[in-house]
């Protein structure tokens, strides 16, 4: 459990910074991208610290 709730952590983590550095591309829309890219990133820490912490207990 532990090794899939890595990955997909993991997985958004990247998909975050990815979305953060695409915003700049996307025309009419970079403001939503970008805020989109800063939650999905604070998303894939927060499963670690605070989801994963109260399951291995």
């Amino acid at each position: 459990m532990n090794i899939i709730a890595f990955v997909i952590s993991l997985a958004l983590f990247v998909l975050g910074l990815y979305m953060m550095g695409e915003a700049f591309y996307v025309v009419g829309a970079e403001y939503p991208v970008f805020i989109g890219g800063i939650l999905v990133t604070s998303l894939g820490l927060a499963i670690p610290a605070h989801v994963l912490k109260r399951i291995d207990g």
